[in-house]
């Protein structure tokens, strides 16, 4: 693994593949999973965007909130290593871990944003996917998309 201006990837010879294995779970699975792990760490207004009819290059963007720039980092370290325990898969690429202020993790098939909250009203990431399909993932009773792999 590799640091750079704030950037993260996963190089060969590491122990965990960055892309999603053949037997790996469908996007829509880690995606609901990755959701959940960031709840896990008492991420906030976490939504999930499914792409799948608008794009190519995505399947879902989680979106997430984190009070404080610590808070952020334990909720990037709790989904980085919730994924890798369950997958044994890395992001290929993360952004953001030395500012904090907006992290994203970049899974191929899912891209996950964690914000503070001042970063998160700014950017207003929902707002650019308004025609995409969300779940409010704070939600637990609501069900996951399904899966269209």
């Amino acid at each position: 693994m590799s640091a750079v201006n704030g950037a993260t990837t996963v190089g060969a010879g590491t122990d965990v593949d960055v892309a999603r294995p053949a037997a790996g779970p469908t996007a829509a699975a880690l995606a609901a999973e990755i959701a959940q792990l960031a709840g896990d760490k008492k991420a906030l207004a976490i939504v999930e965007i499914d792409l799948r009819q608008l794009v190519s290059y995505a399947d879902f963007l989680i979106v997430a909130t984190g009070n404080t720039e610590r808070q952020t980092k334990a909720i990037h370290d709790g989904i980085d290593e919730g994924v890798r325990a369950a997958h044994r898969i890395r992001p290929r690429r993360v952004e953001g871990l030395l500012e904090r202020h907006w992290i994203l993790m970049d899974y191929l098939d899912v891209v996950v944003h964690i914000f503070t909250p001042v970063t998160r009203e700014f950017y207003r990431l929902e707002a650019l996917w308004g025609e995409a399909p969300v779940r409010e993932v704070n939600d637990l009773d609501a069900p996951p998309p399904p899966d269209e792999s």
